[in-house]
């Protein structure tokens, strides 16, 4: 797996990471969308890799995701910011259009 990111979301990113919170996870948040299954793609920043993570391959920043919810990301997917949203995407389409920097900060995680 692998996540690009635009020169905007890198920018971004490096602006919010805190020290306490290096690594970005890719989480499929569920809260409030019903059953497991229905919910967003979406990124937290997080503290500490889990023994269930794997990593993701990116050039930039340390990505994690957890294994079982890998089933719910692409391969290839792109990171960009763009008018104050974070938006994730795949070459077959897009996965959150978006993701506010609130929810990057403080979201919950797995």
């Amino acid at each position: 797996m692998k996540l690009i990111l635009t020169e905007e979301a890198k920018n971004q990113l490096m602006y919010m990471k805190e020290e306490e919170r290096p690594l970005i996870r890719l989480f499929y948040d569920t809260e409030g969308c019903g059953c497991g299954v229905n919910g967003l793609p979406t990124i937290r920043l997080e503290s500490e890799e889990r023994s269930t993570d794997e990593r993701v391959e990116n050039d930039d920043f340390t990505v994690v995701i957890d294994q079982q919810q890998a089933v719910f990301f692409k391969k290839e997917m792109k990171l960009d910011f763009k008018k104050g949203l974070f938006r994730l995407s795949s070459p077959e389409g897009v996965l959150n259009p978006i993701i506010p920097v609130r929810d990057v900060r403080e979201g919950a995680t797995v």
